[in-house]
């Protein structure tokens, strides 16, 4: 008989403190449904103390979903678990995950405390989220650097105190596999009461190591993982989803079970990645563009003849279907609502009529339509509203001819006309920008990311933009690189804009 294994994703809570990926609570609500559809068994909503919206999305998503426990993070703070219960209200099955740091270092300069206060800081906190919920999740941060014979002193107070979830998190992604699981090993080999409680993984990426750790501890007790769609989270990244999924649905040998719909993978991946703004690395396990491909003469051969010479997963059960309608210039708004709908996007007629005019525009200017460009024409309906748009660009540049472009906007509904020269085509047109918009705004960080093959490639870049003391993040994609660029300068510039 196999064992349980609880999926506990976090994309809407640590995925989405990523710069530049925050989500708006009707954005949260649709990646809330699709990880409902995925089989997720936990939710964490977000950090409800946290700000406005932070609190608004835990209480929408918790009306939204119906089955799977919905979470909000806190401190061992009292505070911080009142307006937690506030915003779980409406939520079917509820958890309220607190916790404290436990590592000599976050003891010592982050809490200016030592190991005995926290000990209790900890377990009231437990207590006092209790005598509202249940479920009680309990989080040990930085437990990857925390001593093994404290931390299992600390995680048996706490069950003690009521936490029927314990979080044992590698915070800064710095432990090895042995480690890690040593480290689950030692917890459920020494804490008197580790049966009434789920130990619980959560492990970031800083060293490349977060789904290895987290196997590592699952094969060593653990039940539950924290993970997040396409591994997104802070600084190099969570344990993605997808890769643990598929590890324990390849190796049979492990015998434990997930609730997951893997057919459901390829669809959410690509959701997540578009509405974050955030592109999947092509050679990303299970997801990435490259995943399934076969360069090498030798793999293709192998590959033709029996699938399993070289492909361990079968793409089409995590969601990939090889026979997928091809999109092109003649394709119906019915093909397209289809492959959106297969990529976990549901569009309004409304929406739909107005995406397919651009889908048509960009079907005459390229041969092929890739499933990213599909999503990106879904993130662009999102630009609509915006105060100032893009009405034309026209950019002259060669080879000893200094670049000079033209642009033209509409701010308002008033239009308004600029030209400057530049070092290269984007630098001119950027500078015609700023000569309509005369703010004092600063270029941090500007990528550009091809998002398929060949020259008519549509192009994504993105922005970080510096005004009035705040970074602003912007996204534009085009098939030209020059437009795309100016688009995501005019995101950035609209999310200030709006505040004026």
């Amino acid at each position: 008989m196999s064992d349980r294994l609880f999926i506990f994703d976090t994309t809407l809570r640590d995925g989405e403190q990523v710069p530049g990926c925050q989500l708006n609570t009707i954005e949260k609500i649709q990646v809330a449904k699709a990880l409902e559809a995925l089989g997720v068994d936990v939710i964490e909503a977000g950090f409800p103390i946290s700000s406005p919206g932070d609190f608004n999305s835990v209480i929408e998503i918790s009306k939204a979903v119906t089955w799977p426990t919905i979470c909000a993070l806190t401190r061992a703070v009292e505070k911080d678990i009142d307006v937690a219960v506030e915003s779980l209200k409406y939520a079917k099955r509820k958890r309220i995950h607190t916790g404290i740091g436990t590592s000599d270092s976050h003891i010592k300069y982050k809490f200016n405390s030592n190991r005995e206060e926290i000990i209790e800081r900890a377990v009231a906190a437990v207590k006092y989220a209790r005598r509202f919920v249940d479920d009680v999740e309990f989080y040990a941060e930085d437990a990857g650097r925390t001593d093994n014979e404290y931390l299992a002193r600390v995680i048996e107070a706490v069950i003690k105190a009521g936490a029927t979830v314990v979080n044992i998190p590698d915070t800064t992604g710095y432990c090895l596999p042995s480690e890690y699981g040593a480290k689950i090993k030692y917890l459920v080999d020494h804490v008197d009461g580790i049966d009434r409680a789920i130990i619980s993984t959560h492990c970031h990426n800083d060293l490349g190591m977060a789904t290895a750790n987290t196997i590592s501890g699952v094969l060593n007790g653990a039940r539950q993982v924290e993970v997040t769609i396409n591994g997104i989270g802070e600084r190099a990244g969570n344990t993605a989803l997808e890769e643990i999924t598929m590890i324990l649905k390849s190796h049979h040998d492990i015998q434990i079970d997930t609730n997951i719909n893997t057919q459901k993978i390829y669809p959410i991946s690509r959701m997540v990645s578009s509405l974050m703004n955030m592109p999947v690395q092509a050679n990303k396990a299970i997801v990435g563009r490259n995943a399934f491909a076969h360069s090498s003469g030798i793999h293709q051969d192998g590959v033709l003849k029996n699938m399993e010479t070289y492909e361990i997963i079968n793409p089409k059960d995590v969601g990939i279907d090889d026979n997928s309608i091809v999109l092109t210039a003649r394709s119906g708004r019915a093909a397209l609502k289809h492959r959106f709908s297969s990529l976990g996007v549901e569009l309004t007629q409304e929406k739909l009529d107005k995406v397919y005019e651009e889908f048509l525009k960009l079907a005459d200017r390229k041969k092929d339509i890739h499933d990213d460009d599909i999503l990106v024409l879904a993130g662009a309906e999102r630009t609509l509203n915006h105060r100032i748009k893009l009405e034309h660009l026209q950019v002259t540049s060669g080879v000893g001819v200094r670049a000079v472009a033209s642009i033209g906007l509409n701010v308002s509904g008033e239009k308004f006309e600029g030209t400057a020269s530049g070092n290269g085509p984007v630098d001119a047109a950027i500078k015609a920008l700023k000569k309509i918009i005369d703010r004092k705004m600063i270029l941090k960080e500007f990528t550009i990311q091809a998002i398929s093959r060949g020259s008519d490639d549509v192009g994504k870049v993105h922005m970080q933009v510096e005004y009035d003391g705040q970074v602003y993040y912007g996204f534009g994609a085009n098939t030209d690189i020059v437009a795309a660029s100016v688009e995501a300068y005019i995101d950035c510039i609209n999310k200030f804009a709006n505040k004026d």
